[in-house]
């Protein structure tokens, strides 16, 4: 895609701040995986079923409020609601730190997601960012989620061995306390405006809730975060029946996850560049389906930590690339809403692997548990492999207000627009004075696209 502009300094301090905000909340929510299988024994009541519920408490209200919050951001503003998330968040976070039973975690980590933020972020982010630079963005946002979740494998363990759970959430309210601050002091404010790539809107949550496109991606983000979170509610007393004390796991996830994420950076590339997207995912499935059969079968330290970096080279793959294929297939202009559903989906997909992950190794121990998983995603690829291959569009929002000072010149401007090279879909939004595009970027120019509505306003 043509751009002519560089990345202004607002945009670059928006974009450092809510990446540096989004990893900060995140990384209090990810400490906990690799440590309360074993930290959270220790509490009265707690058993296998609990303590995966424990784990995965998080996204069941994170999944209840994610559209709501976003919504209620367009119109009370993205700042007021992240902060309030926020505030959420920390409470969850001291309740829990201050819990003796494994109830009173349990609660504290519901609490936790009823901070829902990561929809106004998402729609901060669309507000504060032009067009051309919106995907650089996005990719920041990505980024900064995979190191908080790289890093909180590693120090969550750490932080155990010096203070046990109750650090992992003091430490983790005053995380959510320093994103109020930077949230403050160094986040911009911009106009309110509905951004339907940014947020989701209700009436077309509805709608693409009966797009079939959307749901391989809706299913599989669901699976794939279930299994993430079952796994830690199985891997982490195995590790210690191998031989290693939970202090050291820290030293076993470093160079896993470090490896992984080498590996994974070609397969990316090869989806995005290549535009093999369909067959990267396939293959990632099969890898991902590899490693929860090593699992099952896993004794010792070295088979474990084979069998984690397999799964990790997987995961992180497709935690990569189903966004991004989301977004191609999305309708114009239903981007965000799109993506609201996909972002629910995951955080069900966390609340019931907590919730059955202990149940199953319960029942069926440790090989049953991962054959089951294995079977889940062996299905879920089967569902993949029929799904047709997405075309390679990207999602682009032409503003028309005030140009020319004629709204009755929209169709004019849709129109124009439509018949633009590398224009695949349009739809104007009138009440946003906006209209939505669906584009190939290797061949369609932005800058000749605003050159387009700024003659039809002359």
């Amino acid at each position: 895609m043509s751009t002519a502009s560089n990345i202004s300094g607002t945009e670059k301090r928006a974009i450092a701040s809510l990446a540096s905000l989004y990893a900060l909340r995140m990384l209090g929510l990810f400490m906990v995986l690799p440590v309360m299988a074993i930290a959270g024994a220790e509490f009265d009541g707690a058993t296998p079923e609990l303590l995966g519920l424990a784990i995965g408490a998080y996204g069941l209200s994170q999944a209840l409020l994610q559209i709501p919050a976003g919504a209620l951001s367009d119109y009370f503003g993205r700042k007021p609601i992240i902060v309030i998330g926020l505030l959420i968040f920390a409470l969850g976070s001291f309740v829990a730190a201050n819990a003796d039973t494994i109830y009173g975690i349990i609660f504290g980590r519901f609490l936790q997601g009823c901070g829902a933020i990561a929809s106004a972020v998402m729609a901060l982010v669309s507000d504060l960012t032009r067009e051309e630079h919106r995907m650089k963005a996005m990719a920041s946002i990505g980024a900064s989620i995979g190191l908080s979740f790289s890093v909180a494998l590693v120090l969550g363990p750490v932080l155990v061995h010096f203070g046990g759970l109750q650090l992992i959430f003091i430490v983790t309210g005053i995380l959510s306390l320093a994103g109020i601050a930077l949230m403050l002091s160094l986040v911009p404010t911009p106009a309110r405006k509905k951004h339907r790539d940014g947020s989701a809107i209700v009436s077309e949550v509805f709608k693409q809730l009966g797009n079939g496109q959307l749901w391989p991606l809706n299913i599989g983000i669901f699976i794939l975060h279930a299994l993430m979170v079952a796994m830690f509610v199985s891997i982490p007393p195995q590790l210690v029946q191998a031989g290693l004390t939970l202090d050291q796991h820290a030293w076993l996830y470093l160079p896993v996850l470090l490896i992984a994420f080498v590996l994974m950076v070609p397969f990316v590339i090869i989806a995005e560049k290549k535009k093999q997207m369909k067959g990267i995912v396939i293959v990632a499935l099969g890898i991902m389906i590899l490693a929860l059969i090593l699992m099952s079968q896993a004794m010792g330290v070295w088979a474990w930590a084979i069998a984690l970096g397999v799964f990790f080279w997987a995961f992180n793959i497709m935690e990569a690339t189903l966004p991004s294929w989301l977004s191609k297939v999305a309708p114009a202009g239903a981007k965000g809403s799109a993506m609201g559903i996909y972002s629910t989906l995951q955080f069900l997909g966390a609340f019931a692997g907590g919730l059955v992950g202990g149940w199953l190794n319960n029942h069926f121990g440790i090989e049953g548990l991962f054959l089951i998983l294995a079977a889940a995603v062996f299905a879920w690829a089967l569902l993949v492999i029929v799904t047709p291959k997405p075309a390679h569009l990207n999602s682009v929002r032409v503003d028309i207000l005030n140009q020319g000072g004629n709204e009755d010149q929209s169709s004019l401007y849709l129109d124009a627009l439509i018949n633009l090279k590398g224009v695949a879909d349009a739809i104007l939004i009138a009440e946003e004075h906006a209209i939505y595009l669906k584009v190939d970027a290797s061949v369609f120019d932005y800058q000749q696209a605003m050159a387009t509505v700024n003659s039809l306003g002359e």
